[in-house]
């Protein structure tokens, strides 16, 4: 397949050119609560915490077919995220149901863009330097952390906080931007993407985490679970010249990971996927996990004030099995800290 430099992009209004980010110090940097609730960001926000609230309310999921599993979509709100990461993993029986002594982890986060952390554009660093800490106390053998970066790859691992976060906690920080640590593969099920170089981490480790950060994109509207596999290919610009959002759905036949979990505290909900200054996230205060990232994305979808089938390639992997996007079909666990 062809080998174009890699880049990357994500949205529903086209991003503005990129600007500094503001000092987080400055008193115009950061609304106050007053300010914020009287601002159309807020309103949203209020309509998207309110769909949440429906989203995750305590309904039985729908009969499934005889034998069948329904998928199981933890959603926690209003706690620092390390304690809403610990209680979800709780609530899937642990995260020694996922990682096993002696196994190596790979842990996909998304690093793609030089921003620091409270612009949203990245995974927050808590997160993954929390998750890494509990890999090795459930006995992993190693802890691999890595992105295929849009932006230069040394600041962004660097400016996101996710590079120190992640060695302080024991990881090993594995460069995204080597192309020798790729290989190529067929995608077994790819109708857009039929073979790919793939990052040796994703295809060799024993555990595949996926963190990824909820946000606005402006070239598919979203970006979650299954937009933040891009990372582990090395030609991210083929995506986008070969249907999109049907190669992100193929990419799952080759690989789903063992567990997504996505970092929705603070989610940037215009001008992604760099985003422009902190006034593009909003408070969510929300953590999600599920071993089905069809089902996750759908109910990120919601949070952003979306429909699943609005996002075409959360329709495509529906249609091809992938997971489901049909919530009404899905066990959800609601959880509230405060």
């Amino acid at each position: 397949m062809p080998r174009g430099r890699p880049d990357g992009g994500l949205t529903s209004t086209p991003a503005p050119a990129e600007s500094g980010a503001p000092n987080p110090q400055s008193r115009s940097a950061v609304k106050t609560r007053r300010e914020f609730l009287q601002s159309g960001l807020a309103l949203g926000a209020a309509a998207a915490l309110a769909r949440w609230s429906r989203l995750a309310a305590a309904e039985a999921p729908a009969a499934s077919a005889p034998g069948a599993t329904p998928s199981l979509l933890v959603a926690v709100r209003d706690g620092s995220r390390t304690a809403m990461l610990d209680r979800a993993l709780e609530t899937l029986g642990g995260l020694g149901r996922f990682v096993r002594p002696g196994q190596t982890v790979c842990l996909k986060p998304n690093i793609g863009w030089d921003a620091p952390p409270e612009r949203g554009a990245n995974t927050h660093p808590e997160l993954v330097a929390r998750l890494v800490r509990l890999c090795l106390e459930a006995g992993a053998k190693s802890v691999s952390v890595f992105d295929n970066t849009c932006d230069q790859w040394q600041l962004t691992y660097e400016h996101s906080g996710i590079a120190q976060a992640a060695r302080e906690a024991g990881a090993r920080v594995v460069n995204g931007k080597d192309e020798t640590l790729y290989r190529e593969v067929a995608i077994p099920g790819g109708v857009s993407l039929k073979r790919a170089l793939v990052h040796s981490l994703v295809l060799d480790s024993d555990v595949f985490l996926n963190v990824p950060v909820l946000k606005h994109h402006s070239g598919t509207g979203m970006t979650a679970a299954m937009k933040n596999l891009m990372g582990c290919v090395w030609d991210r610009g083929f995506y986008h010249q070969n249907n999109v959002h049907q190669a992100i759905a193929d990419f799952l036949t080759l690989r789903k990971p063992t567990l997504n979990i996505l970092d929705a505290y603070h989610p940037m909900v215009r001008n992604g996927p760099r985003g422009k200054s902190v006034n593009d996230v909003v408070e969510m205060r929300t953590l999600l996990a599920s071993t089905d990232p069809v089902a996750l994305d759908a109910a990120a979808a919601k949070l952003l004030g979306l429909q699943p089938a609005d996002i075409a390639y959360i329709r495509i992997a529906d249609a091809m099995k992938l997971g489901t996007m049909d919530l009404a079909q899905v066990d959800i666990r609601r959880i509230r800290l405060a």
